[in-house]
């Protein structure tokens, strides 16, 4: 799925080369891409939080797919911002719909959480080079290519056949009988540490944002072809996958909260590097900068659903949605900027930005582990039965 958000960002040179749009035109539509995705991603974490929605996944993959393919068409710009939207869209949906699964299914931990983001990463990171192989073909045929893991990703997620389904509860149903479980007494809400949680997530969207937007476009400006541009956004998703992994491995060691702040702090040189060293050193920093933002991605979505552990969906909806989509909404002040100056300039606050995000990540609570209770006598009945 988080293939479609990294082909939204790796197109942007291209239409910038080939249907010359500006850059405040072509950060519009990241824009696109993500404002719908950032008002809607939150309905859908409270819907699941409601009801089951097997079929959710599947659909909210094919639209996204099916958005960026149609981008080809080339149909106006208005056209274009319609389809990327509608890419949005399928991102919005998925994202709570499958964290929920993920933390139901792997348990109170974040390592389930870690690979999953990982998997996001790959999709991030394989992106690029997606798009550029795809446009690579003549006519058509390229774009609808980029619709190809969308399919692929509608088939193994289709929903379970009722036959299926029946199937599944019966073993578990067996696997369930015997003694009782303790219960577990949930902890309440947290909505001032969400809250600032959300600003930290904030902050890290407008910097991997306006980093993912613009780099192709940075390398391009100081010397580098759109080959050179292609492979500046790669390290940069590339470092974001071994960002995450590395984010499980350093909370089992420090905790979350600490590897959190810890990794913001991070950011700053790296981004630094970016803007100030030497071409060939861009390729390093923007993996380094995207190791360092990516270590609190998967953290930072278990710490929120651990902060509303009663609405888990909802924290989901917000941590990967709302707060994640802002970024996009940042891109055309970056784009104005870089028109009107530098892109150099326009970049300079992300530099800066993480600074803000540490700040505000030193002062987030470690949510406390759910403590067992003593099962009543009712669920000591029901679990017998």
């Amino acid at each position: 799925m988080d293939v479609y958000q990294g082909a939204v960002a790796a197109l942007v040179p291209f239409l910038v080369s080939e249907r010359s749009y500006g850059y405040a035109a072509a950060s519009g539509i990241v824009l696109a891409a993500s404002l719908l995705s950032s008002v809607v991603q939150p309905l859908f974490g409270a819907l699941t939080d409601r009801w089951p929605m097997p079929w959710l996944i599947p659909l909210a993959t094919a639209a996204a797919g099916l958005g960026v393919a149609l981008v080809g068409l080339d149909a106006g710009y208005a056209a274009t911002l319609a389809a990327v939207a509608l890419s949005g869209l399928g991102v919005a949906a998925y994202h709570p719909a499958a964290a929920l699964l993920v933390r139901t299914v792997g348990g109170p931990g974040h390592g389930a959480m870690s690979w999953f983001a990982l998997g996001g990463n790959i999709g991030f990171a394989c992106a690029p080079l997606l798009v550029v192989g795809a446009l690579a073909l003549p006519g058509p045929a390229g774009w609808w290519l980029l619709a190809a893991p969308a399919a692929l990703g509608v088939f193994l997620n289709r929903p379970p056949s009722a036959k299926r389904s029946a199937v599944k509860r019966s073993a578990a149903d067996r696997a369930a009988a015997g003694p009782a479980p303790a219960a577990v007494r949930r902890p309440r809400d947290d909505g001032r540490a969400f809250l600032r949680l959300s600003l930290v997530v904030v902050v890290r969207s407008v910097v991997f944002t306006g980093l993912s937007t613009f780099i192709a476009l940075y390398v391009r400006e100081r010397g580098g072809g759109e080959t050179a541009g292609a492979v500046a956004l790669f390290a940069l998703f590339a470092g974001s996958a071994g960002g995450t992994l590395l984010g499980g491995r350093l909370a089992a060691r420090w905790g979350r909260v600490t590897t959190v702040h810890r990794a913001y702090a991070a950011v700053v040189p790296a981004v630094a590097g970016i803007l100030f060293l030497p071409l060939p050193l861009v390729y390093v920093c923007s993996a380094l900068a995207a190791t360092a933002l990516y270590v609190p991605f998967s953290l930072q979505v278990t710490l929120g659903q651990d902060y509303l552990p009663t609405r888990m969906g909802t924290a989901s909806g917000v941590t990967l949605g709302l707060t994640v989509s802002v970024g996009g909404l940042a891109s055309p002040l970056i784009g104005a900027a870089a028109d009107a100056a530098s892109l150099r300039t326009a970049l300079l606050p992300l530099a800066v930005l993480p600074l803000l995000a540490w700040a505000l990540a030193r002062r987030l609570p470690e949510p406390a582990e759910p403590e067992p209770s003593e099962p009543s006598e009712p669920e000591l009945t029901a679990a017998r039965d």
